[in-house]
């Protein structure tokens, strides 16, 4: 029986592992300063929203060699919040990434 149960624990490693959230490369951006800013914005067309979404527009990532431009997509709303857009800002001659959130209004 001890076989049973550390095959149930492997499992359950493995299925935690398989479940957890991986970064994607645009979280990796978090806290990033660049000598470089990003292009302009890409003009996308927003499709109408489904209800109880709202259009979050594209922006520039940095893959660590260049900027990426990542498409707009729909997000679900949330009463009393607005979505401030992921973003770039010049500071003291450097680009900081600034990621998209929620913000309380």
């Amino acid at each position: 029986m001890p076989w049973i149960r550390k095959s149930l624990i492997a499992t359950a490693i493995a299925l935690v592992s398989l479940t957890t959230p991986v970064l994607s490369k645009t979280d990796v951006n978090v806290g990033l300063s660049l000598n470089v800013g990003p292009p302009p914005p890409v003009v996308e067309a927003a499709p109408p929203p489904p209800p109880g979404y709202i259009w979050a527009p594209g922006y520039w990532y940095w893959d660590g060699h260049r900027h990426v431009w990542r498409k707009g997509h729909f997000v679900r709303e949330r009463p009393g919040w607005v979505w401030e857009p992921p973003h770039w800002v010049e500071r003291r001659g450097r680009w900081v990434f600034v990621p998209g959130h929620w913000a309380h209004v």
